[in-house]
């Protein structure tokens, strides 16, 4: 017999409609957060690439173990780079190992490539990780954030962790409608660019809204022509059944000044 508690019943004005209507939007929404990770991601690999190599004078930079905070993950993130470079389908990447009688992915040692080279296949999870890592002294460090509208490196690590987790959601095709996430961006001391007149609440934390509004903010500081945000405007107008508490949006969200 079965208990009539555990029979999961549809309630009685569900309806497939409004169930497809929900993967509609949720799947365009992910395709455009999506785009806006990429435009974060290429900028955050190419600042760190870019501000270190300069400032060293190395491409070996990141073998320096005294540019990071803590050994044990800086260890743990050199060997994540070498693993990610030899699994990498890349020409140049290939090239590179069969080149080099001397690669060794399990070890710091042996042959290895220039930061340039190794981070262009870096995942935005261990990219995410290596920027936390980099000593908090190091003017590098301010500086990447600086040029991303902050003036807190810790601030932006925080942002760059949420955002992490997002993109796993998305990569993996999972849904962000009705979504509390584990990572959430804290709100910030201060910004070179409008930003929000009221500070995030819990809720909007949790929800995909912090990250979201946190990622339109990194995306117009390094790439002011991006269209996200009027992407995802006309996504919510043509959708005005879907529920946007779910995701976050609530209060007066859309008089915010980044939201205008």
């Amino acid at each position: 017999m079965i208990d009539e508690e555990t029979e999961h019943d549809f309630n009685e004005d569900a309806s497939f409609d409004v169930v497809i209507a929900r993967y509609s939007f949720d799947r365009s929404l992910r395709l455009i957060l999506f785009d806006a990770i990429e435009i974060i991601e290429v900028a955050l690999r190419a600042k760190i690439i870019n501000h270190l190599s300069q400032s060293t004078g190395s491409g070996l930079w990141y073998l320096d173990e005294s540019l990071f905070e803590k050994k044990v993950y800086y260890e743990d993130m050199i060997l994540d780079l070498k693993h990610e470079f030899e699994r990498s389908t890349e020409p140049f990447a290939k090239e590179y190992i069969a080149m080099h009688t001397n690669w060794d992915s399990e070890s710091m040692d042996g042959d290895n490539p220039d930061a340039w080279m190794l981070l262009e296949v870096a995942t935005f999870g261990t990219l995410s990780k290596m920027y936390k890592n980099l000593k908090s002294q190091l003017p590098q460090r301010a500086t990447i954030a600086n040029e991303f509208g902050l003036y807190s490196a810790r601030e932006l690590s925080s942002w760059l962790e949420a955002i992490s987790v997002l993109r796993n959601i998305i990569a993996h095709h999972s849904r962000l409608w009705n979504r509390s996430l584990a990572k959430q961006p804290t709100n910030i001391k201060g910004h070179r660019d409008k930003w929000l007149n009221t500070p995030f609440t819990e809720n909007q934390k949790k929800k995909p809204y912090g990250v979201v509004t946190a990622m339109l903010y990194l995306c117009d500081a390094v790439c002011p022509e991006n269209q996200i945000k009027s992407k995802i405007l006309s996504l919510l107008d043509n959708n005005k059944g879907i529920s946007y508490v779910k995701l976050g949006f609530t209060g007066n969200w859309r008089n915010e000044p980044i939201w205008k």
